[in-house]
């Protein structure tokens, strides 16, 4: 998959066996999203859901993180830069079609993920997890709201205490504690998480996909509603909070940090 933006290929993909395994490659920004991330991603998952050939969708990460979440200092030219650009689909596109997919969706979190690393494990029909990945939503140490609708997603997938905690918190789940909550389904060793989510993967991709869809369907179906409305509330309220003094100060100093460790 290319960048629309022509900076280099974003999302790597590969097929094998009806598995589609969708990689994100900005390693050296630790697979942050920026919007070219979020346009790149956002095409490759319509394209593998579109494919007949493809039964299971599988994502990742290239290099030591899963994730780090939204690129901050795109967060800071939103509120500074009177002609950001946003992507064609940029975070409510992903959004929308993460709650819209209709085939499996498998990830290997290899590394930290962060907010939207995080946060997009509840969209996931199955979560494998390196015993060195960890996971964190920053959401109050960055002063804005939740978002991804997880302020539904996680209280229906770990229960409401679970998900408070890794709201409210800010502070690392790792993968042990992510296992004990039922973020995550398996927990495998470094070297060997891919191979046991590409088995696992195969399984499922050797059914029938219209059977796999119908199956999926069904589960997805009675919570699409309640996802659209818990995101819909979440951008009214990080809108109010983007720009505020608490995410102003927390921006300026990430940004900071950035720029004496550069």
């Amino acid at each position: 998959m290319v960048d629309p933006y022509a900076s280099g290929v974003l999302v790597e993909t590969s097929d094998a066996n009806g598995v589609r395994t969708l990689t994100l490659n900005r390693p050296d920004a630790l697979n942050a999203f920026n919007e070219a991330l979020y346009d790149a991603t956002t095409i490759a998952l319509l394209e593998a859901d579109e494919d007949p050939s493809v039964a299971v969708i599988m994502l990742t990460g290239a290099g030591r993180a899963f994730s780090a979440g939204n690129d901050l200092l795109e967060m800071q030219a939103r509120i500074t830069d009177p002609d950001f650009q946003q992507g064609q689909h940029g975070f409510p596109g992903l959004i929308r079609t993460l709650t819209a997919l209709r085939k499996p969706l498998i990830l290997a979190v290899n590394g930290l993920g962060v907010g939207i690393g995080a946060t997009i494990l509840g969209y996931a029909d199955l979560v494998f997890m390196s015993t060195t990945a960890r996971l964190k939503c920053p959401f109050t140490s960055l002063g804005v709201a939740p978002e991804a609708a997880s302020s539904y997603l996680l209280p229906q997938l770990i229960g409401r205490q679970n998900a408070a905690w890794m709201l409210m918190s800010s502070e690392w789940v790792h993968a042990d504690e992510a296992l004990r909550m039922g973020l995550a389904w398996k927990v495998s060793e470094p070297d060997d998480l891919l191979a046991e989510a590409t088995r696992h993967a195969e399984v499922l991709a050797s059914r029938s996909i219209p059977s796999l869809m119908a199956v999926k369907e069904t589960i997805v179906d009675p919570t699409r509603a309640e996802i659209t409305a818990a995101a819909a509330r979440e951008y009214a309220l990080f809108e109010v909070l983007l720009g505020a003094a608490a995410n102003v100060d927390a921006l300026s100093e990430f940004s900071d940090r950035r720029k004496a460790s550069d």
